[in-house]
């Protein structure tokens, strides 16, 4: 919780009426490895935070996985355009390792950005740091080489590689498991 907390203030701290509203609107999850937070077809009704664990977002794409998204402890994530259309998901939302999180309610944090305006400034915030990341994302996967994907990644998350079977990695780089099997070898 100290984390979550820490994360919450760096974004923006509220005072101390909103923040005691807004905390008690998230419910603490616990769920084995290999539960599904969200089906494909089914609408994110929740804005989650991973306190420890590994969340991995995917779709299906000609009959295969494509790894969209990994967040490990200490991270937020959801399907974006579920969550605010209201509309059913493509993405499926996977845990690969017994997890502990945090949970919001679609409707439930729609009310308090409506009662508080600073539930609304940081949730405006916690959501533009979203865009930039799928941005960065996807600028990476555009613009950048895949060895330097792979070092991105290593950067950001130095434990992923321990975590994560190579298969999901590869996907997430948007490379073949062959092309990652080289570059791991070149270091």
């Amino acid at each position: 919780m100290d984390a979550f907390l820490r994360q919450l203030d760096a974004l923006y701290t509220l005072p101390e009426p909103a923040r005691q509203a807004f905390l008690k609107q998230w419910k603490p999850m616990r769920h084995p490895k290999g539960h599904e937070l969200l089906r494909e077809g089914c609408v994110c009704n929740h804005l989650y935070y991973v306190s420890k664990g590994l969340v991995r977002i995917y779709y299906h794409k000609h009959d295969r996985e494509v790894t969209e998204w990994l967040a490990p402890d200490n991270s937020f994530f959801f399907s974006i355009r579920s969550f605010f259309e209201r509309t059913p998901s493509q993405l499926i939302i996977h845990l690969l390792e017994p997890s502990e999180l945090l949970a919001i309610h679609h409707d439930d944090l729609m009310r308090l950005c409506d009662q508080y305006h600073e539930v609304e400034k940081l949730f405006r915030r916690m959501i533009t740091g979203s865009l930039v990341l799928s941005q960065i994302r996807m600028e990476s996967l555009q613009f950048e080489p895949a060895r330097q994907r792979y070092l991105n990644l290593l950067e950001q998350f130095p434990t992923l590689l321990q975590r994560v079977p190579l298969a999901y990695i590869a996907s997430f780089l948007g490379i073949t498991q062959e092309t990652l099997s080289r570059i791991r070898a070149e270091r």
